[in-house]
């Protein structure tokens, strides 16, 4: 095995690393304060050619793949954005380029490809109130009329509506009643966002507060025909590809988050002196949890690394980035904790920018998907044990 980066690759690495660092974390403390999209550094990306990495030339797009992608988004967040980052390539790169070369039609590809690798947003209409985690019974529903759906329901915790300009909305098109498997019976549009009948609510929240998650609300929404992405009733199988490639993007940038919090925390400690007059940084009380972040987040890249090259050649990839999205989440909280408690009274001041990695870092031992569902996954379908839900 060679776990070498290509030439190409570290030349891409060396690229967003130095976009990233355009935008050091006092540009993100602001934003954050302010909570305003990040319009700047997501121009910047667009510029250097990195949001459409994973999508075919003749679209606009790199012709490249997720290892790439993971890398970008890895330097990116390690600069000074942090775990968000990863968010913002979900909204457009995932949940639009992806789903649309893949399960798209071709006519939607060539309308919608260029547009989303020139940086056009996407969000994802998945998580329900009444579902939660339990996709299977979502209640938002397209009914069939004419040469079209009408929609209606109710999502909430969708990530950059207010900055989206269109959504993969994720309905039932037929009941669980109906249906011979629960999976089946749910497909996925592609809408704009300024339509009749959509409207959202923001939600206020704890931390990613350079991105915004609301309520969003369909009343008899119209859908046409060519708004379909992929199979009819079939949208499950479409929508967990997605996801894996969402898992692979979200363990990058929480890598990259908890590389940052360490190098800010081992910035600190380097410079403070107490006591004996030593540098606080060569105290093994302070050195062995972060050396222990720093394995952990290592282990979640190389797992990562291995579920993007799966991904790439076409296979069976959701067991390892599932297990890396849970390790990179537990390691990066611990790279922020831990740095948080080196500097003191100081990493819990915002001027710190730990406690912003805190908060924003703390999400994804939720979310995009939960760590107990993650194992719940993994007892399943590696293990071989009962389902248990």
């Amino acid at each position: 095995m060679d776990f070498r980066l290509t030439d190409e690759q570290r030349m891409i690495a060396e690229t967003a690393s130095q976009v990233g660092k355009r935008f050091a974390v006092e540009y993100w403390r602001d934003l954050d304060h302010r909570k305003t999209f990040p319009r700047e550094f997501w121009q910047a990306i667009i510029d250097a050619g990195l949001i459409g990495t994973a999508l075919p030339e003749n679209y606009g797009g790199s012709g490249l793949g997720m290892t790439e992608m993971a890398i970008i988004i890895e330097e990116l967040s390690a600069a000074g954005g942090g775990p968000t980052v990863g968010q913002l390539f979900m909204l457009g790169p995932i949940f639009g380029g992806y789903a649309v070369l893949r399960f798209g039609s071709e006519e939607m590809k060539r309308d919608l490809l260029p547009k989303i690798a020139a940086g056009e947003i996407v969000s994802l209409g998945l998580t329900e109130p009444n579902a939660g985690s339990n996709s299977f019974e979502i209640e938002t529903f397209a009914r069939k009329v004419g040469t079209g759906w009408r929609l209606d329901g109710r999502k909430i915790w969708i990530t950059g509506v207010d900055s989206a300009s269109r959504m993969l909305v994720v309905a039932r098109t037929r009941k669980v009643s109906e249906s011979t498997r629960r999976s089946l019976g749910l497909s996925l549009f592609m809408i704009d966002i300024a339509r009749k009948g959509v409207s959202y609510a923001v939600i206020e929240k704890a931390g990613t507060n350079t991105l915004s998650a609301s309520s969003v609300f369909f009343d008899d929404v119209q859908i046409s025909d060519n708004e379909l992405v992929g199979t009819l009733d079939g949208g499950w199988h479409h929508l967990v590809d997605v996801l894996n490639c969402e898992r692979i993007a979200t363990t990058a940038a929480l890598v990259g988050g908890g590389r940052l919090a360490i190098r800010l925390g081992i910035d600190y400690a380097n410079q403070r002196r107490v006591f004996d007059g030593r540098q606080i940084s060569s105290y093994q009380g302070l050195q062995f949890p972060i050396a222990q972040a720093h394995i952990e987040l290592e282990a979640a890249r190389l797992l990562n690394f291995k579920a993007a090259w799966l991904f790439d050649n076409g296979e069976p990839n959701a067991a390892e980035a599932n297990a890396a999205k849970l390790i990179a989440a537990r390691a990066a909280e611990l790279a922020t904790d831990r740095s948080m408690q080196m500097m003191g009274g100081m990493g819990y001041a915002r001027e710190s920018d730990v406690e912003r990695l805190w908060r924003d870092t703390r999400l994804f031992r939720i979310a995009p998907v939960a760590e107990e569902m993650i194992l719940n996954y993994v007892a399943v379908h590696n293990l071989g044990m009962p389902r248990s839900y």
